[in-house]
């Protein structure tokens, strides 16, 4: 805007208000195959509402299918990581189980009993015999 008179100015804004407010012109419907299939009377809009509860049948076991689907590969990702770690559970086990057999050998048990002031007996084990002539 300009420096003009302030009569102008509301003359002016009237008309931006004029220009403002246009008509938009109304779209056709494109002329291709699926438009002329429905107008032409292959398919009614009573054919189409009738088979309506068929179509949403259709899309809600679509939709079970694809959750199935969702939920069966989830399943098999568990599995797989209980597979992994049931392996490494068993390797844990075998070395522990390898770890325990060593330790339990004679001369380890007679090393950790020496710390403890406990010596292996050098005299061979004596065998106590009980006489069957005397029972008291």
């Amino acid at each position: 805007m300009t420096n003009r008179l302030r009569t102008e100015i509301p003359e002016e804004e009237l008309e931006e208000q004029r220009l403002v407010v246009e008509e938009k012109p109304v779209k056709e419907i494109p002329d291709n195959f699926l438009t002329q299939f429905l107008k032409n009377g292959v398919i009614t809009t009573d054919d189409a509402t009738h088979a309506l509860p068929f179509i949403l049948y259709v899309a809600f076991l679509g939709m079970l299918y694809i959750g199935n689907r969702h939920l069966s590969e989830n399943n098999i990702r568990d599995i797989d990581k209980i597979g992994k770690e049931v392996k490494e559970l068993s390797w844990e086990y075998k070395s522990s189980k390898a770890d325990l057999a060593f330790k339990s050998t004679l001369t380890e048990v007679a090393k950790r009993a020496d710390t403890l002031g406990i010596k292996e007996s050098q005299q061979p084990p004596q065998k106590i015999t009980v006489k069957e002539d005397v029972q008291e």
